[in-house]
C-alpha cells in the first residue's frame, strides 16, 4: 500500500492578493485624518490602487527578483570607450515605473502631495525597499534647487513628472528625470566640511570642473546629482548632470558598486570626477545651508521607509501566527504571544503615525510647522529607524524557523532594516543636530512644546514624560554626553501624545504605560498583561 509522508498541513498561506493600504488601519486613518474632505476621494483611490499593485503576487515578485538580481556595473564598452553605466534586472525597473507614475516624486505641486506621498512610499516600501531611493533622492532634490530659481525652473517639472523615462540622454529631451545625491567622502563621511573635492570656476558664469570623489553615491545610474565640494569661497552645492546638453556624456567615472548588508537591488557607487561640468546651486560658501532642504526630505523618508518595513514585519508575523496553530490552538491567541505581537504593533503604529504627522507639517508650509519639523524630523529619524531593526527580527522570530528562510521574505527586511539609521546622517549626527536646534533656535522647541502640549492632563504617564523631558531641556550644559538620552525621550514624547489624540485607547494606553511609564522589560512581549492587548493585535492585522 502506498504511503505518503509529504501531506502538507498547518502552513501559512501567503500574504498575497490584498490591498496593502486600505487593510491597514492606522495608515488609512492618518491619511483621513492630515488630507482635507476636497481631495480626499481621490488620495483614497489613488493609494488603493498602488496598495492592490503592492499586494499583487506580480509586483512582489518583483520585488524578489530584483533583490535576488543586484545591478551590475559596466565601465567600458566593447571597443574600450568608457560608459560607466549600471545595468539593472527589468523587475527594478517595472518597481521604479510604478513608483514614479504612482506619484513618489511628485508632492511639492499637488493637494495633500506630502501626505499621499508619504503614505505611498509607505506602501510601496513594504515590497522591494531599494527602489525607493532613486524616487527619495529625486523628490529630495525639489527643495534644495528652488534656492536657484532658474534652476529650479528648469529641472522641477523633470523630476515631478510622473513618467519614468529610463536612458541616459540629454535631460531636456526627457519627460521625466532622476537624481541622485553625493556628499560623503573617504575622509570625512557625515562630516562633510571635511571634503576635498575642488571646484574650479569656468568662463561662464555659475559653472564649474569638478576635481575630486565621492565615497558614497547613491542612485548612480540617475540623470543629475546634487554634490558638494569646495569653491573658491567655500563649500558649496553643485548640479551635476549625467549628460551635457550637447549629447555627451560628463565625466563621472564610476569605480566600483558597494556590496552591501541589504538594499542589493539598489547601486550606491565610489565616483571619481575629473574635469567634471557642475552648475552652482546658491551662492559659494552656502553649500550646507542649500542642501539641508534635501537632506531633511530624505530623513523624513528615512523614517517612512523604516515605518514601511516594521509595517510589513508586523503584518507577516500576525497573519502567520493568525492561521498557524500550536499547543492546541491558532498562535494568535496564545497569551504570550499575543503580547509579542501586540508589543510590535505599538511600534509599527507609533512610527507610522509619527511619519504621516511630519508629512502633513510640510504640506501645511507654516513657520510654526517648519518650526516643529526642524526638531521633530532628526529626533523622530534617530528613533524610528533604530526601532527598525529589533522589531523586524522579533516578526521573523514569530514566524520561527520559516521566518528564518529565505522565501518569507523576513530575511530582506531583516537586512535591509539597519539601513535607514545609518543613511542620511547615522545616529550620533540626529542627536547632535537636534541639540544643535536646541541651542540655536527657540522657536523650534516652542513648537515641539505645543505640538506635545495639546494632550497634557490627558495621560498622567505621558504628563510625567513631558516634566522630565523639560526638566532635561533646563540644563543644556554639558549635554552633548546626555544627547542619545535626551532625543529618545524626545520621540517618545512625541508619539506618546499623537497616540493619545489619535488612537484608540487601547493603544494609547499601552504605549504610555510601556513606553512612558515604564512598565515594560527589556524586549518584546513584556507589556503589562491587565491591557487590551487582543483589540491592539486585531488592528494590526491585514485582512487578506
Amino acid at each position: 500500500m502506498a504511503r505518503t509522508t509529504h501531506t502538507v498541513t498547518n502552513q501559512t498561506p501567503p500574504l498575497v492578493g490584498h490591498d496593502v493600504f486600505t487593510t491597514d488601519r492606522v495608515l488609512t486613518a492618518a491619511v483621513e485624518r492630515h488630507t482635507a474632505p476636497g481631495p480626499l476621494d481621490e488620495v483614497r483611490d489613488e493609494l488603493s490602487a498602488l496598495g492592490r499593485a503592492a499586494g499583487s503576487a506580480q509586483v512582489q515578485e518583483w520585488g524578489a527578483q530584483a533583490n535576488d538580481n543586484p545591478p551590475g556595473l559596466r565601465t567600458h564598452d566593447r571597443h574600450g570607450h568608457r560608459i560607466d553605466e549600471v545595468e539593472f534586472h527589468p523587475a527594478w525597473h517595472r518597481l521604479l515605473g510604478k513608483g514614479v507614475a504612482a506619484g513618489l516624486t511628485a508632492a511639492w505641486n499637488r493637494p495633500a502631495g506630502h501626505v499621499r506621498r508619504a503614505a505611498g512610499l509607505l506602501v510601496w516600501t513594504q515590497v522591494e525597499a531599494g527602489n525607493t531611493c532613486p524616487l527619495s533622492m529625486t523628490h529630495a532634490a525639489v527643495p534644495a534647487l528652488r534656492a536657484d530659481p532658474a534652476l529650479a525652473a528648469e529641472w522641477e517639472p523633470r523630476l515631478t513628472s510622473m513618467v519614468y523615462d529610463r536612458g541616459l540622454r540629454p535631460a531636456h529631451l526627457k519627460a521625466g528625470v532622476l537624481f541622485g545625491m553625493g556628499m560623503t567622502e573617504k575622509q570625512g563621511g557625515s562630516d562633510v566640511r571635511a571634503n576635498t573635492t575642488a571646484a574650479h570656476p569656468l568662463a561662464e558664469e555659475g559653472t564649474y570642473e569638478l576635481t575630486g570623489h565621492k565615497w558614497f553615491c547613491s542612485a548612480p545610474m540617475s540623470d543629475g546629482f546634487l554634490v558638494l565640494a569646495q569653491a573658491p569661497g567655500g563649500l558649496t552645492c553643485f548640479l551635476v548632470p549625467r549628460v551635457l546638453a550637447d549629447g555627451t556624456r560628463n565625466v563621472f567615472l564610476l569605480q566600483r558598486l558597494k556590496d552591501k548588508l541589504g538594499n542589493r537591488s539598489n547601486a550606491s557607487a565610489e565616483v571619481e570626477f575629473d574635469g567634471t561640468w557642475a552648475r552652482r546651486v546658491g551662492d559659494e560658501g552656502d553649500g550646507v545651508r542649500t542642501i539641508i532642504g534635501m537632506v531633511a526630505a530624505t530623513r523624513l523618508d528615512c523614517v517612512l521607509g523604516s515605518a514601511g518595513l516594521m509595517r510589513q514585519a508586523v503584518a507577516q508575523a500576525v497573519h502567520h501566527t493568525a492561521h498557524r496553530e500550536a499547543f492546541g490552538g491558532k498562535l494568535l491567541d496564545k497569551p504570550l504571544m499575543r503580547n509579542v505581537l501586540a508589543d510590535l504593533a505599538l511600534e509599527s503604529e507609533a512610527a507610522t503615525t509619527l511619519g504621516l504627522r511630519l508629512a502633513a507639517a510640510y504640506d501645511d508650509g507654516g513657520e510654526q510647522e517648519l518650526a516643529f519639523l526642524r526638531l521633530a524630523v532628526p529626533a523622530a529619524k534617530y528613533w524610528v529607524t533604530k526601532r527598525c531593526t529589533p522589531v523586524t527580527v522579533e516578526a521573523a522570530e514569530c514566524l520561527g524557523g520559516n521566518g528564518y528562510v529565505e522565501e518569507s521574505g523576513l530575511p530582506r527586511l531583516v537586512r535591509e532594516s539597519p539601513l535607514n539609521s545609518v543613511w542620511e546622517g547615522a545616529g550620533n549626527i540626529q542627536a547632535l543636530d537636534v541639540l544643535r536646534a536646541l541651542r540655536r533656535e527657540p522657536r523650534a522647541l516652542n513648537a515641539f512644546l505645543v505640538e506635545v502640549g495639546r494632550v497634557r492632563g490627558a495621560d498622567h504617564r505621558l504628563d510625567g514624560a513631558m516634566k522630565n523631558l523639560l526638566t532635561e531641556f533646563a540644563d543644556l550644559d554639558g549635554i552633548e554626553g546626555r544627547a542619545r538620552r535626551v532625543v529618545e525621550r524626545m520621540a517618545l514624547v512625541l508619539q506618546g501624545a499623537l497616540l493619545v489624540r489619535h488612537a484608540p485607547p487601547e493603544v494609547a494606553d499601552a504605549f504610555c504605560a510601556s513606553r512612558l511609564g515604564g512598565d515594560w522589560g527589556t524586549t518584546f512581549g513584556t507589556l503589562p498583561p491587565t491591557l487590551d492587548l487582543a483589540s491592539i493585535v486585531e488592528r494590526a492585522r491585514p485582512a487578506a
